[in-house]
């Protein structure tokens, strides 16, 4: 029976040399097809990659992270370069020294009690600085209860000044470190000791950011206190400064960093408006501070920082083809033993991954940054188009759609996990060149009802004697809205992001995306 079986006859044939021989060619025929595919897909992607390098490279684009790096500076030229900001960089149990320096100082140590859930119900127009709320705070006894917050309804200036004192006595500990900064500025340029990791970009480690965002915190409350003790000169030398700290990033290629150095600028210019408000300015600080703000380009800087992050994109991508999709674990930071089995896992597969296919994918995620970064972003014209923006972000979903299927067959992976939520960036961008445009034109506002006893009826009047050239709206392209009120104060405002004007009625917050115009104006106290 075992002779006559349909199981021997099958195991005979199998096993046969004819078979056998059938069976290596076929798989011979199958790994040439596969090598032929992979060798087309690794010219294809290849290819397609270098190609549009070559011709975005000869429109000045910039692919070389290297390239972007701040070069060295002599310490003599350096602001970066003093014990202080030296001191950000050293590492003491695991934290950085400068955080407890922050951590142990009156404003650090009050700040966060401090409410203001009051301004919260009109948040689409500036409020004087709480300093009696400051007093309260460093008047009570110590307590580690964040719970505990204080807030007052005295925004007046005779409430303010009378509670002036306290606050600049409390950041008197600080002054050391102003002194020292205050004197570094005098140096022309600024490159912190960053230590460049090109092999791990998402390693690099930026402790300095925050101890800058600490400092303008500082200066900011300072200088509100001055005006509030009739002391502008001190408050204007502290608001230069603080602009200093905030521009000292602007060299720097990082999104963070830009994102930073607005937040430094606005709380720069809250000293400006209160001075403004109360007409502490003289026409000679308000020509200073005038033609300091017209110095930003927040729309060109973005544009420059947004280049920046493509490289960055770049690098991380070729260095993931020339050591393997495991790669891409090493940058998470995780360095937990549970991922060893992933990452063999990551290098198998790699093994069976078509070198073009990396090409493809830095050829997608440059394309697809384009379609963001040229739309929407006008440098020449220091515009934004938010309604630009928005449209490329709602094709950049299309382009996403389908899951990850869509994503591996169409190379997309790295570009949906690199590609930067670039609306929100350059919204902020717009909101930093709106701040700035808007606090220039008030100065000029100012000088002119200092020489003439009122504010003008349009800006027109204001050029060129008061300010040259009259700043347009980001939005628009055309000057700001301007009218004067019934109390001989004004309105000054741009229509903000809905692209809407809503005759000069502020959002739910002071740059608001959805509703409202972005407003300049003097509240009540």
């Amino acid at each position: 029976m075992w002779q006559r079986s349909t199981t021997r006859r099958f195991l005979k044939w199998l096993f046969s040399w004819r078979t056998l021989r059938r069976a290596l060619i076929g798989v011979a025929g199958l790994l040439t097809l596969l090598a032929l595919f992979c060798a087309e897909e690794n010219v294809r992607g290849k290819q397609a990659w270098e190609n549009y390098r070559r011709e975005a490279e000869t429109l000045g684009k910039q692919f070389d992270l290297a390239a972007l790096i701040p070069k060295p500076i002599p310490d003599e030229q350096n602001f970066a370069a003093t014990p202080f900001i030296k001191s950000w960089f050293v590492r003491s149990n695991r934290t950085y020294t400068a955080v407890e320096y922050w951590n142990g100082d009156s404003y650090g140590r009050v700040g966060s009690m401090i409410s203001s859930s009051r301004d919260k119900k009109d948040a689409g127009n500036r409020h004087f600085t709480d300093l009696v709320a400051w007093e309260m705070a460093l008047a009570a006894p110590h307590s580690s209860d964040k719970k505990v917050t204080f807030e007052s309804d005295k925004r007046d200036l005779a409430s303010r000044a009378k509670a002036a004192p306290a606050v600049l006595d409390s950041l008197r500990t600080n002054e050391a470190v102003f002194a020292e900064l205050r004197a570094a500025s005098e140096r022309p340029l600024s490159r912190y000791p960053v230590r460049y990791d090109l092999d791990n970009p998402f390693a690099i480690l930026l402790p300095h950011l925050s101890n800058v965002r600490s400092v303008c915190r500082r200066l900011g409350l300072k200088a509100c206190a001055e005006l509030a003790a009739d002391r502008s000169p001190e408050a204007l030398g502290d608001v230069k400064l603080a602009l200093f700290m905030a521009d000292s990033l602007k060299e720097e290629p990082f999104l963070i960093s830009c994102l930073v150095r607005v937040a430094c600028w606005q709380s720069a210019t809250q000293p400006v408006w209160e001075g403004l408000a109360e007409h502490a300015w003289s026409d000679a600080k308000l020509q200073e501070l005038e033609a300091r703000l017209q110095q930003c380009d927040f729309v060109s800087d973005a544009k420059k920082s947004l280049e920046s992050e493509r490289a960055c994109g770049v690098t991380t991508m070729e260095l993931v083809r020339k050591k393997g999709p495991a790669y891409l674990f090493d940058i998470s930071g995780d360095a937990s033993p549970t991922l060893a089995d992933d990452r063999r896992s990551a290098n198998f597969i790699g093994l069976f991954i078509p070198r073009g296919w990396y090409y493809l994918e830095e050829y997608n995620y440059c394309r697809l940054f384009d379609t963001l970064l040229g739309s929407g972003l006008d440098t020449a014209k220091k515009r934004v188009s938010p309604g630009q923006l928005a449209a490329s972000q709602r094709e950049l979903s299309q382009e996403f759609s389908g899951g990850g299927v869509k994503a591996i067959l169409h190379h997309r992976i790295m570009a949906a996990m690199l590609l930067p939520a670039l609306e929100k960036f350059v919204l902020k961008a717009a909101q930093a060149q709106t701040t700035a445009n808007q606090a220039a034109v008030a100065c000029a506002l100012e000088r002119y009802r200092l020489a003439n006893g009122q504010f003008p009826d349009t800006l027109d009047a204001l050029v060129p004697r008061f300010i040259s050239p009259l700043p347009h709206d980001v939005i628009t392209g055309e000057p700001y809205k301007y009218r004067r009120t019934a109390d001989g104060q004004f309105v000054l405002y741009s229509i903000g992001w809905n692209e809407k004007d809503d005759g000069g009625i502020p959002g739910s917050k002071l740059f608001d995306e959805t509703e409202g115009d972005w407003v300049w104006q003097y509240a009540s106290q």
